[in-house]
């Protein structure tokens, strides 16, 4: 973890209220890990005195983007500064998602993203795509979904999921994630791997490992969890909490776990599922 002045190469708008901040930091890019994240000074003064953390989207040589949407004063105040103004930073902070294991290759990752969540998927994505990552959006309407072509242009099938059943299923992105799991013949049957919701083929080949990557509110990675438990696979959740710090000094993000509790911001925001106290 460093705190280094940053210089912003873009900061433009997605949709809505939704924008992409883009940075030059060869620090910050070199040491990254999916699933980590920055924390802003939004202003050089001390209004406001908090900084804004935002998971890191993706890296491209010395290039580091961030999502991030304006809610308040201070991401409001983000979305006005310029490209070539500089930034007060500490990153990378946090433990990242495991995508590094030695059995990768024997790995289907399925990542669930809620809205805002989808942005350190993107990120992980990149590290997995020799995988071909199955990737579930979920968000409230058509408008509100991000990233898509992100991913795709990563190579991954991507499906999406809204609750007004504007585009893709109709319903949460966990009712979706039941069906692909539910209609997918997982490694411990030892069956070729189909699953078709809505005509759509998601996993297709020789049996693999199934694991879930996933973020998105609470209510979400509650519920990813529990679709974990019954399916007896592994689930690495990235938790959306309010970090005043950024380091777990303040103690203002803990959450309960099996091994006592933990901050959000420094023992996560990762956290294996079986290892939440929901």
């Amino acid at each position: 973890m460093a705190q280094i002045k940053v210089k912003i190469i873009s900061n433009s708008r997605v949709s809505g209220n939704y924008r992409h901040l883009e940075f030059e930091s060869g620090l910050i890019a070199k040491h990254a890990i999916a699933g980590q994240f920055v924390n802003i000074k939004v202003v050089d003064g001390w209004e406001p005195l908090l900084r804004r953390p935002l998971s890191i989207h993706s890296v491209k040589g010395q290039k580091v983007k961030v999502i991030y949407e304006i809610l308040g004063k201070g991401t409001q105040i983000l979305s006005t500064r310029k490209p070539g103004e500089f930034l007060d930073i500490l990153g990378p902070l946090g433990n990242g998602f495991n995508s590094l294991s030695p059995n990768t290759h024997h790995l289907t990752p399925i990542l669930i993203a809620g809205g805002i969540g989808v942005a350190p998927l993107v990120f992980l994505a990149e590290k997995l795509k020799l995988s071909k990552p199955l990737v579930l959006i979920g968000a409230m309407s058509k408008k509100q979904i991000l990233c898509l072509q992100e991913f795709k242009a990563l190579g991954c099938t991507v499906e999406l999921a809204t609750d007004d059943g504007s585009v893709g299923f109709k319903g949460r992105v966990t009712d979706l994630l039941r069906i692909v799991l539910e209609q997918t013949p997982l490694e411990t049957r030892q069956k070729s791997r189909s699953a078709v919701t809505s005509g759509n083929l998601f996993l297709t080949g020789q049996a693999k490992r199934v694991e879930l990557f996933s973020c998105g509110p609470h209510p979400m990675l509650k519920a990813v969890a529990q679709i974990a438990g019954e399916h007896k696979i592994n689930a690495q959740l990235s938790l959306e909490e309010h970090m005043a710090c950024g380091i777990g000094a303040c103690l203002g993000c803990v959450v309960a776990t099996k091994s006592g509790y933990k901050t959000v911001c420094k023992d996560g925001p990762v956290f294996s599922s079986e290892e939440l106290v929901w």
